[in-house]
């Protein structure tokens, strides 16, 4: 993910943007710039293809001292890397912009302005604003307004950061869909996307909010405007997560911490992604909308907890998007013969993107024909990701419990943007897709509101301390879900745990039901539900005692032998999502009540590097 830092400051600000490029650095990136004003008031760029240490070297070389700069890290999206394809981008030499997210119509206002005279250095959508705003600049000199009536001309997601050198010791930035904070020091003011780049400065910031534009001027002067233009003041917060993924903070675990990230780092995955009513496919790299229109069949390899989500996937992406999909466990699948038909993509999934069968199978797949491969995954510089032809980040951050939790989620949230934007080009409903990216956007206050359940579902983990083995049921997509449950359960419990379809019951797993065996299940309000009802009546005619996390909307009560948690109501596709929470925090609790360790389970690693 791309990466802004800005500054305006009554000293030399070339250190501190570099200092925050290299705190960006952890989001994945291929290439880096900086633009300055010089103190004789013209407007210098600097830019390297690779690491920040490249612009680092050519800035050691070639420096640019100045009271005012913007600076970026660039994940590719128009145009492979590149120094040309490089932020900042400029228009002509006294205007410079950086920019994460996409803009829609970039195309349309290309043409436009080449009509107009303007000339394109790069691939990017980004130039377009360059001009843009350039353009607009030259009706009345006001750098504010010219950003305003530009931003009039975007569809997309955007956060801005612009310079000119006709209005000195200014940055105008803007937010639409892409995260964007202001730094507030003594005298001077900072622009980021991330307050990790700014800490380095100050640990006081204010967080703009959708539409929002904001002025930086000398002696630290901010002003914020609305997205209707109207003056607002936006509340000053001091940051207070500087012990960061190493530190458990207030919790009793890291496993726990990572469950509570969730609502987080879910928001984190779907940030600069969603256009008002449908996916940004452009998220997926810029070949993604020719190739996706291509894809005739997909492949999912990965293995674990990937491999659920894999699972889960298959069910969304056969319905929305109308793609045959094969889901394989890594493992397996590069030691058989197999069938590529033409125009299948080739889709890994992996938190660490080390994993050593995952990896290979890649490397398997591109000998055997492949449209294309895709790595969704958590960690930007992995072997994975740089093999892959392109690339969805989860945004999870760094994830130490060896069970994973909010990289499943996350997973998961990707794997919906990728049926969405497969959707899109293959002509999905548009009502369909807006009523998904609404849920979307609702998620993460839903998960909110399923970890304030904790307490609950803490008591009902009393009731497994004693039991030596669980079966979870599912149905439909749930059916992952349910073994992801129980692999969670194993792992950190050492509980032995099956997952079954509940409709198979009756053929084999019946047996297993007595008093002693505790029955898991989710019960989401979907077309699945009465059937699923009748499999849990099996259950309790053979005296197992059952433990329902159902939808609030299905009327299931409590009875003797069940017990019921209710969960809010949530769109069906997502309930897969939001139903694995529950799961996650039971487990957490049994492992506890048992005293394990719980954030290194014996006989397991984070990551898998060896066969």
């Amino acid at each position: 993910m791309c990466g802004i830092v800005g500054a305006v400051a009554e000293r030399n600000v070339e250190g501190i943007l570099l200092e925050g490029l290299k705190r960006l650095e952890y989001r994945g990136y291929d290439s880096a710039g900086m633009a300055i004003q010089s103190p004789e008031g013209v407007l210098q760029r600097r830019r390297a293809v690779g690491k920040v240490a490249a612009l680092e070297e050519r800035l050691a070389a070639e420096p640019l001292p100045g009271r005012c700069g913007i600076a970026h890290t660039r994940w590719a999206t128009h145009g492979r890397p590149s120094e040309a394809n490089a932020h900042p981008h400029q228009s002509g030499e006294r205007l410079a912009v950086v920019h994460n997210g996409i803009i829609e119509n970039h195309e349309a206002l290309r043409r436009e302005l080449v009509a107009e005279g303007y000339r394109f250095d790069s691939e990017t959508d980004t130039e377009v604003v360059a001009h843009l705003v350039a353009r607009e600049l030259g009706r009345d000199g006001d750098l504010l307004a010219a950003v305003q009536r530009t931003l009039a001309r975007l569809d997309g997601a955007y956060a801005l950061g612009v310079v000119s050198a006709d209005e000195p010791d200014v940055i105008v930035g803007a937010r639409k869909g892409s995260p964007l904070v202001v730094g507030v020091g003594i005298g001077e003011a900072f622009l980021g996307s991330d307050p990790l780049a700014l800490l380095q400065v100050t640990d006081r910031f204010l967080y703009l909010r959708e539409g929002d534009v904001v002025r930086l001027s000398a002696g630290g002067r901010i002003e914020v405007l609305d997205a209707a233009g109207t003056p607002v003041e936006r509340e000053v917060q001091t940051f207070e997560h500087g012990d960061g993924a190493a530190s458990k903070g207030d919790y009793r675990h890291f496993m726990l911490k990572e469950i509570h990230e969730q609502p987080a780092v879910i928001a984190a995955a779907l940030e600069g992604r969603l256009g008002e009513r449908s996916v940004l496919v452009e998220s997926f790299g810029p070949e993604a909308e020719v190739l996706f229109r291509q894809v005739r069949q997909i492949h999912i390899v990965a293995c674990g907890t990937s491999y659920h989500a894999g699972m889960v996937a298959r069910y969304w992406l056969e319905r929305f998007a109308g793609v045959p999909v094969q889901v394989e466990v890594a493992s397996e699948y590069r030691y058989r013969q197999v069938v590529v038909p033409e125009g299948t993509l080739f889709v890994t999934l992996s938190q660490s993107g080390e994993t050593a069968d995952t990896l290979a199978a890649l490397r398997f797949a591109r000998e055997r024909g492949y449209l294309a491969s895709l790595a969704i995954c958590n960690v930007p510089g992995s072997s994975l990701v740089r093999e892959s032809d392109l690339t969805l980040m989860t945004q999870a951050g760094p994830e130490i419990g060896v069970a994973s939790t909010k990289a499943f989620t996350t997973q998961l949230t990707a794997l919906m943007l990728l049926t969405l934007a497969l959707g899109r080009v293959r002509g999905l409903d548009e009502a369909v897709q807006a009523d998904l990216v609404a849920a979307l956007r609702g998620l993460p206050g839903l998960v909110e509101r399923v970890l304030a359940l904790d307490p609950e579902i803490e008591a009902l983990s009393m009731a497994f301390a004693e039991k030596h083995h669980a079966l979870f049921l599912g149905r439909g997509a749930h059916f992952p879900i349910a073994l992801e449950g129980a692999l969670k359960l194993k792992e950190i419990s050492y509980i032995h745990a099956e997952a079954y379809p509940a409709g198979e019951l009756k053929h084999g797993p019946l047996a297993l039901v007595d008093s002693e065996m505790p029955v898991i299940s989710v019960a989401p309000n979907d077309e699945l539900l009465d059937k699923l009802k009748s499999n849990l009546q099996e259950v309790r005619a053979r005296g197992g005692v059952l433990f329902v996390f159902a939808d609030e909307q299905v009327g299931m009560a409590e009875e003797e032998g069940v017990h019921v948690l209710h969960l809010p109501h949530v769109h069906e596709a997502l309930a897969p999502i939001l139903y694995t929470l529950p799961l996650q925090l039971l487990s957490y609790h049994v492992a506890v009540l048992k005293g394990t360790d719980v954030d290194q389970p014996r006989n397991l690693a984070k990551s898998v590097t060896v066969e």
